[in-house]
């Protein structure tokens, strides 16, 4: 892990501003979400990117009903289910 040498206080609501050049650098933009996740003691920010539900990949995404399927995972379904698939 490489630092940065930006060190920043939390608010009185527990909120951090992320400095422009280092949202610059990682390309993100205002509103852009972001994920949260705790490595043993640390905090780690992602920019998110939807994922399929059932796998996690990030590629082939259809939106159905508002959730991220991935075609292979419509695929497989599909197979499971009895349908003839022809890829």
């Amino acid at each position: 892990m490489k630092s940065t040498g930006i060190v920043r206080k939390l608010d009185e609501l527990g909120r951090i501003t992320l400095p422009i050049e280092l949202r610059r650098t990682l390309g993100v933009s205002d509103r852009d979400a972001l994920e949260i996740y705790v490595d043993e003691n640390r905090i780690i920010l992602e920019k998110y990117e939807p994922a399929d539900i059932f796998t996690g990949s990030r590629d082939n995404l259809i939106d159905y009903c508002g959730r991220k399927i991935s075609k292979e995972s419509i695929i497989e379904m599909a197979k499971k289910a009895g349908l003839k698939v022809t890829e």
